[in-house]
Order: structure tokens, then C-alpha cells, then sequence
């Protein structure tokens, strides 16, 4: 396993007896013919899970993710964080124990979710709308919307209103 940002190589296994390596996951001695070492620590196969979704994470890829303590792989991380594990509007880093906002795959920290033009901050229940990379709340709307002229916005299909839903 390689955990991006960490050490990926591991130190040399012996093969006497007081080579024996304790694994991080369950403390017991690991005798598999194989073993994964990430976080500067090894692990059967079967202890190495993701936090969210219990995979096995030895056979679902060669990576995993951690942040804030948590081992995730490749979904859950890009679910809970993005693509970057950073906010989408300031570029800021996201806790792992924060609570977020999402819009069409980008993840937002809840005072960062707000309406571009008034920058009011959207709330579960809000309806607003996703154009080109930008929030508008329902009143803030680009008039195109309104006016039905698609001319300036023809090259990004247009997304029906959406409801901001709690996290």
C-alpha cells in the first residue's frame, strides 16, 4: 500500500524469529505469507480497512488515504473531501471531523457555501443554483435564467434548481 504523502517503502523484513512484525491494525503477529505497510506501519490484509466503508483496503488498490486519523480509500476520501481534500471557493484545507457542503462533485466548508454575487451563505433547504463553477442563491439568479437567454451560458448545459440538503 502507498499512502500518498508518506513514506512508501518499508524497512527490510528479517526472516529470524525476532523478526516478527506486530500489526497496527489488531496488535497480533503477522505470519501471512503477505502484509501491507502504510502509515509507517504494517498490517494483515485484513485489518486494513477504510474507516467509512470497511474495505479491505489490500484488495480493493494499491493506495489509501488518511486524514485526521482516518484510513480511507480512494471514494471515500474524494467523497468526504474532494478531489483535493481542500475547500472548493477558498483552497483551504477541510478537517476530517468538519462538517461540508457538496455541489456537483465539489465540496465547500459550511461559511465558504455561499451565494457569489451577495455571498449570503446557503443553508439546507435554500434552493440555488450551480453555473459555471459559481453558487447563486434564488434571488441572486443570473437574469439569463430568468429571461430565458441561453446565449452567453449555451457552452455549460444549464442544471435545474437544486435544494442545498444537510450534510
Amino acid at each position: 500500500m502507498v499512502n500518498p504523502g508518506g513514506s512508501s517503502q518499508p524497512p527490510p523484513v528479517g526472516t529470524g524469529s525476532l523478526s516478527w512484525k506486530r500489526c497496527a491494525g489488531c496488535g497480533g503477529k503477522i505470519a501471512d505469507r503477505f502484509l501491507l505497510y502504510t502509515m509507517d506501519s504494517y498490517w494483515h490484509s485484513r485489518c486494513l480497512k477504510c474507516s467509512c466503508c470497511q474495505a479491505q483496503l489490500g484488495e480493493i488498490g494499491t493506495s489509501c488515504y488518511t486524514k485526521s486519523g482516518m484510513i480511507l480509500c480512494r471514494n471515500d476520501y474524494i467523497r468526504l473531501f474532494g478531489n483535493s481534500g481542500a475547500c472548493s471557493a477558498c483552497g483551504q484545507s477541510i478537517p476530517a471531523s468538519e462538517l461540508v457542503m457538496r455541489a456537483q462533485g465539489n465540496v465547500y466548508h459550511l461559511k465558504c457555501f455561499t451565494c457569489s454575487t451577495c455571498r449570503n451563505r446557503l443553508v439546507p433547504g435554500d434552493r440555488f443554483h450551480y453555473i459555471n463553477g459559481s453558487l447563486f442563491c434564488e434571488h441572486d439568479r443570473p437574469t439569463a435564467l430568468i429571461n430565458g437567454h441561453l446565449s452567453s451560458l449555451q457552452t455549460n448545459p444549464l442544471l435545474p434548481d437544486q435544494k442545498v440538503r444537510p450534510p
